[in-house]
């Protein structure tokens, strides 16, 4: 008797015990939609690559979407070093998604892979902003349908307008360098694209390869001293160090493109730019409708078509030019920072 009722006491414990794990576990396993749905304040963190203006542009525009979405969140926002921040921003990452994070949202690709990375065996949803190519980066399947648990926004270049504007700003134009950061993907396609345009015109690109900050004096150097001009892409490494490219470039008064307007503003010469304080907030948007319910595998990645032409009017007069027939009317004008 006492045996029977033994065994009887534990299976009522077991199916207890079993009734308030379900229970717990029906809480936990809220999605986002029902956790917004009551009230409940969302964990949100955000990783930017590295600490250089247009990446601080796009945490703006996304900033300014989760506050406007009203949605109860507290946002932990980390920036990774100049000098560490692949390291810093897998540390990020990890951490972010041993925490347990509602959402996170990364800025630029090296961010973007490190989150994807940290996120691979989670329910933890990644957003990114300014990923040129996330289909090389291995962010998505395809930028129609991603597939996965990540999605965002592409900064993908206009290289075609870009090449247009270097040829009316010099029409004599026969060689363009190029720096490059060989491990980080939107660069290599970049790069590729580039020269395919390129070569149609007749146009010989000159590029180096660099993989950390310490390679980009002397590759600077070495391509100035061979080119008519340099062209930048929206290379993290290379745009942290902008500062010693055009140094580089002045020594041998040639101009440096930028590829959007914040390296204008520091001392590029033109750009045809997209605005990435615009490309934050379509981002932070996507980041709302999910935390709404929207399924982000089936989430488009999504771009900003309008680009428009910027030019630094104090490095026009120093290299002694002048705005082309054809965008008088059409560029904006800036001055150095």
């Amino acid at each position: 008797m006492k045996k029977l009722f033994a065994l009887t006491l534990a299976l009522l414990l077991t199916v207890t015990s079993l009734s308030l794990f379900a229970s717990c576990g029906t809480t936990a396993d809220k999605t986002l939609a029902e956790k917004v749905s009551a009230g409940e304040e969302l964990k949100i963190g955000i990783i930017q690559y590295m600490s250089h203006p247009s990446l601080a542009n796009c945490y703006e525009g996304i900033k300014a979407a989760l506050e406007q979405s009203g949605i109860p969140m507290t946002i932990d926002y980390q920036i990774g070093s100049s000098t560490s921040a692949d390291t810093d921003c897998s540390g990020y990452a990890q951490t972010m998604a041993n925490a347990g994070y509602d959402m996170i949202i990364a800025i630029a690709t090296p961010a973007a892979q490190s989150a994807f990375a940290a996120t691979a065996d989670t329910a933890i949803p990644v957003l990114f902003c300014a990923v040129s190519d996330p289909v090389a980066a291995k962010l998505v399947q395809s930028l129609e349908v991603p597939g996965d648990l990540c999605t965002g926004t592409s900064d993908v270049l206009d290289l075609e307008a870009q090449v247009d504007l270097i040829q009316a700003m010099q029409p004599d134009v026969k060689k363009i360098g190029i720096l490059y950061t060989s491990s980080e993907a939107n660069s290599l396609t970049n790069l590729a694209n580039f020269r395919a345009i390129c070569d149609l015109r007749g146009l010989e690109v000159v590029a180096s390869a660099v993989q950390n900050a310490s390679d980009i004096p002397a590759a600077a150097e070495s391509v100035a001293s061979r080119v008519d001009c340099i062209n930048n892409f929206t290379d993290n490494n290379v745009v942290n160090s902008l500062s010693i490219v055009l140094d580089a470039a002045a020594k041998y008064n040639i101009p440096v493109y930028g590829s959007e307007e914040e390296q204008v503003k520091n001392g590029c010469l033109a750009s045809v730019s997209i605005d990435y304080v615009a490309l934050g907030q379509v981002t932070g948007q996507m980041a709302v409708d999910i935390m709404k319910g929207a399924d982000i595998a089936a989430m488009a990645v999504k771009t900003i078509s309008d680009a428009t032409p910027i030019i630094n009017t104090d490095v026009l007069a120093a290299l002694k030019m002048s705005i082309p027939q054809g965008y008088a009317d059409i560029a904006t004008t800036t001055t150095n920072k």
